[in-house]
């Protein structure tokens, strides 16, 4: 095994569901890579809703709310993203980091190279769904360092920052696994509702590079940040989606808010068409009316577990210069309270990013 940096580090340690109290940043031990594993160096984390949402327990099974209205004093034992979250955790979905160090056997030409993790991993093999997520089923990338399977690190040649990298592996990965599972293709019409957020921002651009057709929902303080990303056409939240753009009028609903707007989705696509999901930001209890579905042959996609060509793809796009970055604001990992604070607020597009100490 190549020399494994020893000792101590710094990191943010969830304790267990519940308010910002539960972010601990403190010394803990220097992991170790096993055979099969590399150590990284982060070099930026970025932040998630799925980071907030599995300190909040919001995956949980009694939980029918908004992400805005968790409560932060509730415990939730099945609150992680296939039960129990085990805490106390180091969370961090995104990482771009420096291979500092292998496991036994390992293969040390990786050691110095720049890489993105994929947070998705699949726990046996790509013909079965089973999944597990770097900063939610082990210790993710709030960290000064990580180790993770040697299969799951990808080097990437590009002359983006490491935080505008760290803004690529969650956001992109969900929104082009989405993209995928629906079939978009060219010339296509498709909604986005909450485009200007991580996920949202990163379908326009994902979606334009297809050569489909953009049409975004998002505030109106956004309205203009969204047309600069790429939209065709954006809705302010305020409007009567179907009196602005009219019933059966776009192919694919590509929707991580659902709530009580979801019926309204399914009225605007057309015969045949798809909704893709893997969120819910408003609220994960909809109301359906069965009708839709079936009279107008609509299939509704489920998007979790990340299909095997999305992270490479991801990796060829940021190389061939057919995406850009949209990175909202740095800040210290010691800094995260802060950061997750104005994450919430919600007045940024794109994504936030922690940079740990070097």
């Amino acid at each position: 095994m190549s020399d494994t940096p020893k000792g101590t580090m710094m990191a943010v340690v969830t304790t267990g569901t519940g308010g910002y109290e539960r972010l601990d940043y403190r010394e803990v031990a220097m992991p170790e890579p096993e055979p099969g594993e590399v150590l990284l160096q982060v070099l930026a984390a970025g932040i998630n809703n799925t980071d907030i949402n599995t300190r909040l327990g919001w995956y949980s099974s009694d939980v029918k709310s908004g992400t805005q209205d968790s409560r932060e004093d509730a415990e939730h034992a099945d609150g992680g993203w296939s039960g129990a979250t085990p805490f106390p955790l180091i969370q961090g979905t995104d990482c771009c980091g420096r291979v500092v160090a292998v496991g036994d056997g390992g293969d040390e030409t990786l050691i110095g190279t720049r890489v993105l993790v994929r947070s998705c991993m699949r726990e046996k093999d790509f013909s079965s769904m089973d999944t597990v997520w770097l900063g939610s089923n082990f210790d993710g990338a709030f960290a000064q360092y990580v180790k993770v399977p040697a299969g799951e690190v990808f080097a990437i040649d590009s002359d983006w920052s490491d935080a505008e990298l760290a803004t690529l592996p969650c956001a992109y990965g969900t929104a082009e696994n989405m993209i995928h599972r629906a079939g978009v293709t060219d010339g296509e019409r498709v909604l986005v509702p909450g485009a200007s957020g991580g996920v949202g921002s990163a379908l326009i651009q994902l979606l334009k590079r297809r050569g489909a057709e953009v049409v975004a929902i998002t505030s109106a303080a956004k309205r203009e940040r969204v047309l600069e990303i790429g939209a065709d056409q954006v809705l302010c939240r305020e409007d009567d989606p179907v009196a602005a753009i009219g019933e059966n009028s776009v192919d694919v609903v590509i929707d991580n808010v659902a709530g009580p707007g979801f019926g309204t989705m399914l009225k605007l696509l057309r015969r045949g068409g798809r909704y893709a999901s893997s969120g819910a930001i408003a609220g994960p209890v909809v109301e359906l009316d069965m009708r839709d579905l079936y009279l107008k042959d609509i299939t509704l996609i489920g998007c979790t577990a990340w299909d095997e060509p999305i992270f490479g793809n991801l990796i060829s796009y940021v190389e061939k210069g057919e995406i850009r970055p949209l990175l909202a604001a740095t800040y210290p990992l010691d800094q995260i309270v802060e950061a997750q604070k104005v994450f919430q607020e919600k007045h940024h597009a794109g994504k936030i990013v922690l940079i740990p100490a070097s």
